[in-house]
């Protein structure tokens, strides 16, 4: 199956073919391709002897390093070690702890793998589950930020209900009902209140020596000029 190998240390991606093999007892990844992709080397506290499929032991002799990577495959990301050997034509297997913990879903006929049946210690899935969590206290932080702005929108009115009543009644004989949902805008009383605080609000200072001054505001742009000096 195709999949994509990115680099810890550069976050490079290299797309590569890897076989799935149930007869083998690990990960690992061609010598050849990973000098050729110059992947970061790590090696190993003790040195591992492998044997190839007909039992003789590798080319490549003991294995001494490992490359550690990112795996790409159809929105699924794990980060895995891969034991550096010889392939042959092949540049990466992936053995039997993978297919056992992934038990993908292998379609031989059409060539097709996909990754149905992923363990709860899946990458996958808890990327999924931590998707999940954060819309659950988004949707959670809208709703108690919609009940904070309600209780200081409507402390302001706190013992004046009835007078806000008596007063929507007479708009609703005024303003046509496809605006009943704006009545607000139309009440005296919260038209007499002052401008509750919103988060947003800030304050601007202004300069000691300022001095406040009545002045005509005028348009100042170019095509404006004309119509600025007959108007003075």
């Amino acid at each position: 199956m195709q999949v994509v190998l990115e680099k810890v240390d550069s976050h490079e991606g290299v797309s590569v073919k890897a076989l799935l093999d149930s007869g083998a007892t690990g990960m690992f990844a061609d010598k050849k391709f990973v000098e050729r992709n110059r992947f970061k080397l790590e090696e190993l506290d003790r040195l591992v002897r492998i044997r190839n499929v007909d039992g003789i032991g590798n080319s490549g002799g003991l294995v001494t390093y490992e490359i550690e990577v990112n795996v790409y495959y159809q929105g699924h990301v794990e980060r895995m070690r891969l034991d550096i050997c010889n392939l042959g034509w092949t540049e990466v297997i992936l053995g039997m702890p993978w297919l056992v913990v992934h038990n993908p879903e292998i379609n031989c006929e059409i060539g097709e793998v996909k990754m149905m049946r992923c363990s709860p210690l899946c990458r996958k899935n808890k990327v999924k589950k931590e998707k999940q969590e954060i819309e659950q206290r988004r949707k959670r932080g809208i709703e108690e930020e919609t009940a904070i702005r309600w209780a200081a929108d409507e402390k302001e009115d706190w013992g004046k209900e009835e007078e806000i009543e008596i007063d929507h009644h007479k708009i609703e004989g005024i303003v046509p009902s496809r605006f009943y949902r704006w009545i607000k805008v139309f009440g005296k009383v919260e038209s007499e209140r002052m401008p509750v605080k919103k988060v947003w609000d800030h304050v601007i200072d202004l300069r000691e020596e300022f001095v406040p001054s009545k002045a005509r505001v005028y348009i100042s742009c170019q095509e404006m000029k004309g119509k600025r000096y007959r108007i003075l």
